[in-house]
């Protein structure tokens, strides 16, 4: 079979081609004829080779060498490339992942920390509701319930939205995505913090805008540097995390938050505020949304990290007449809002008891991980920039001389997947710094793997 395969790469077999006879093709493998057969049987399974009748086998379009769709068109694909590392790189190597790989340079946590059994206990009440739940569309602006249940954690926070002031989407991409839309126009800047959550400038690209960036302190961007860009670049839009800021897990200080709002107002910026890490504080730090009053600070979420990344659902929250426009921006991209389905069970689950436990034994298990992580990673003299208050990130420099790139293409030629500096800096002032996820570092082989990527 691998044999076949390769002869139609190299064009020595074509479409329409006529494949070797079994007895001669196992002549020359040196197999026995009934191997043969049983390949050519396979093949003919998955549709690239096709027999007939009396006259042979012959290579289907289906045996082409496959066509990659590339970010801005379709190019041919090169297996024997090294992929760029770029925004993509991390979301790529790790959604595509064998099982056995690692990847303490992800995203989410492992399966054994989220709450599975309330997920199965939720999809099996959603199996016994009413049909038109599992078939039919959803509203325009998502379940009336968990619209509910966000509104009353907001109240909590002391925001006091209503209802037509908060839409859910299919997730917190999704809802960063419609807001560009609304928002911007062609040659416009936004602006991100330095460094940033790659999949920002991933989103970004999709869009014909300029994206500008700001450097970031363990309290937030940096004052004065802000003010410096909103002056020269005019940007409409700035997207920040600020409580547990990724990668850096940095945490947004009063004073900064004061200041960044004085300068929205003066430059009318609108300011996106992803608070996705929300639940892994200990304690609420400041919000631009909560000081701001959702006037000028669009907020948005999702329930990726804190329940499960495989049920899609986010959320937005902002001016009236900005939902509305939105939920217009949602039916025709959409055509609605999250799936019925996913909006219920996270309803049902948040609404529920048990949200708050598993959401504290989370907490406690990560501030455990960050220590224990910290001080392993201190043995190979890879030093965190801050020890973050919450989460389960930590972004580290590596010792002088190492570039982080390197040393996550050499980690994953051995299964090990790295989130390297650069991915996340617009300007290519991170190459020496490396994200890891805390949750994700257990197996011991990624350390030793990293000893023998730092050489």
């Amino acid at each position: 079979m691998l044999e076949i395969r390769s002869r139609i790469s190299a064009g020595i077999l074509t479409p329409g081609g006529r494949l070797p006879s079994v007895r001669r093709f196992a002549a020359a493998m040196g197999a026995s004829p009934s191997t043969v057969v049983e390949a050519y049987d396979r093949l003919e399974a998955e549709g690239i080779i096709r027999g007939r009748r009396g006259s042979g086998f012959y290579v289907t379009d289906a045996g082409l060498p496959p066509r990659t769709p590339t970010r801005m068109g379709i190019m041919e694909a090169d297996a024997a490339r090294t992929p760029e590392i770029d925004p993509f790189w991390v979301s790529k190597q790790s959604l595509d992942a064998e099982p056995s790989v690692l990847k303490p340079g992800c995203g989410w946590l492992p399966d054994d920390w989220m709450p599975v059994a309330a997920l199965r206990r939720g999809l099996r009440t959603l199996a016994r509701a009413d049909g038109a739940l599992l078939t039919e569309y959803g509203g325009t602006r998502g379940p009336l319930a968990l619209r509910r249940l966000l509104l009353a954690r907001f109240a909590e926070e002391g925001i006091g939205a209503s209802l037509d002031q908060v839409m859910l989407t299919g997730s917190g991409t999704q809802a960063i995505d419609l807001v560009c839309r609304l928002v911007l126009q062609p040659g416009d800047a936004v602006l991100v913090d330095d460094p940033c959550y790659f999949n920002f400038q991933a989103l970004l690209r999709a869009h014909p805008v300029r994206v500008v960036s700001v450097p970031m302190t363990p309290w937030g961007p940096e004052p004065e540097a802000f003010e410096r860009v909103l002056e020269a670049e005019t940007p409409r839009l700035y997207i920040t995390n600020s409580a547990l800021q990724n990668p850096t897990g940095a945490t947004l200080s009063p004073q900064t938050a004061h200041r960044l709002l004085i300068l929205a107002q003066t430059h009318g910026l609108t300011i996106v505020e992803d608070d996705i890490f929300a639940d892994f504080e200990p304690a609420p730090s400041p919000r631009l949304a909560i000081l701001d009053g959702l006037s000028r600070v669009i907020r948005i979420g999702s329930f990726s990290k804190t329940l499960s990344s495989a049920v899609r659902c986010g959320y937005i929250a902002a001016r009236p007449e900005w939902i509305e426009a939105l939920a217009d921006l949602q039916i025709a991209t959409s055509f609605g809002a999250v799936s019925p389905v996913a909006g219920e069970l996270v309803a049902g689950i948040l609404g529920g008891g048990g949200y708050r436990k598993h959401m504290d034994e989370v907490r406690h298990r990560l501030a455990y991980a960050r220590i224990d992580v910290a001080g392993q990673l201190g043995r190979l003299g890879i030093v965190p920039w801050l020890m973050p208050r919450g989460g389960f990130y930590l972004w580290c420099r590596l010792p002088d001389g190492l570039d982080s790139a390197s040393v996550a293409q050499r980690c994953r030629d051995e299964g090990v997947i790295l989130a390297p500096g650069n991915v996340f800096s617009v300007a290519q002032a991170a190459g020496a710094f490396l994200r890891f996820n805390v949750a994700q570092m257990g197996d011991p082989r990624v350390l030793a793997c990293l000893a023998r990527a730092m050489g």
